[in-house]
């Protein structure tokens, strides 16, 4: 439990509920409401071990955090409490609840252990790709599907091992489950461009006929989707949307807009976020801000580079 105050606002509120939750507890040492509730949360920051950390300010002695707080939430009294996520104040709650209330406001921003156990096994899964033990990572990324299958981030990262490693029929297991999903998640739809590639240039025409039947007729769209489709596979994924972006050119709308579905999908599949640099916690401000700053991430120059060609093209 921490106390906050305007030195170290910023590094011990808004920065660290970057990294986890944290519930902000408002009280004055005049306040009954505020003693009482005192005690429940330090027993629930125990009881939730480490899923969300508690802090307390001093009204009385910290009036401008406390003020612009009541003020955002449009809240009078105390004792008042903020959850702060991800950088930011998301939601709060007034008075001294009982610990059941208080349990049910966390649950709804604080993830469960099950969770944060598929969360520490994707993290480690990344680090095991980055280390090229594929095996082992594909092992932790499908416990952390097993663990919570309505996980579409942990699936997507699963799947995305799965068609990188070359793994089209574990692939096609992995993915029929969430396939009524590609209207809604479009990582969950490019995988499924990126498996229904794999999948037909297993079966397709080899490259050297395809080539061949482009030399003689460089309009046949079919042969230069199958020749697209192959390269998406290989994971020659500028060399694929090369092939798709002659379609555009030509009839933009081809076999309902799938070249284009394709082209997106390719994208998506190329876009692995990169995870920005923690803000330096020793850093002090001497204003207060009620929010954290995001740190720029260096876009990937060859995704711009295709998705203004895709723009020149399609609009």
């Amino acid at each position: 439990m921490l106390d906050i105050t305007l030195q170290n606002f910023e590094a011990d509120l808004i920065t660290a509920s970057k990294a986890q939750p944290v519930l902000l507890d408002i009280w004055a040492p005049w306040c009954g409401p505020c003693k009482a509730l005192g005690p429940v949360l330090e027993k629930l920051e125990t009881a939730y071990d480490g899923r969300f950390a508690l802090a307390k300010l001093n009204s009385d002695e910290q009036p401008e955090i406390a003020g612009q707080l009541s003020q955002m939430f449009g809240v009078r009294s105390i004792p008042f409490c903020v959850l702060f996520k991800d950088g930011q104040p998301v939601d709060g709650f007034v008075g001294a609840l009982p610990e059941g209330e208080v349990r049910q406001f966390l649950d709804k921003h604080v993830a469960s252990e099950e969770a944060l156990a598929a969360e520490q096994d994707m993290a480690e899964a990344q680090a095991l790709l980055e280390d090229g033990d594929i095996d082992s990572a594909l092992e932790k990324l499908q416990e952390a599907v097993a663990i919570n299958p309505a996980d579409d981030t942990a699936r997507y990262d699963y799947l995305r091992a799965l068609l990188g490693a070359g793994r089209v029929a574990e692939a096609r297991r992995a993915y029929d489950p969430v396939a009524s999903k590609v209207m809604q998640d479009p990582r969950i739809a490019a995988c499924g461009h990126w498996l229904a590639a794999c999948e037909a240039s297993a079966t397709g025409r080899t490259p050297e006929a395809l080539a061949q039947a482009l030399a003689a007729n460089k309009r046949d769209f079919d042969a230069r989707f199958e020749l697209a489709q192959h390269h998406f596979a290989a994971q020659r994924f500028t060399e694929c949307m090369d092939e798709l972006l002659e379609i555009l050119m030509r009839d933009k709308a081809w076999r309902d807009e799938l070249a284009r579905k394709t082209y997106v999908a390719v994208l998506e599949v190329m876009n692995v976020p990169q995870r920005a640099a923690a803000p330096d916690p020793s850093a002090t401000k001497s204003t207060l801000e009620l929010g954290g700053k995001l740190v720029a991430v260096p876009s990937n120059p060859v995704i711009d580079s295709y998705r203004r060609k895709l723009s020149m093209v399609v609009f």
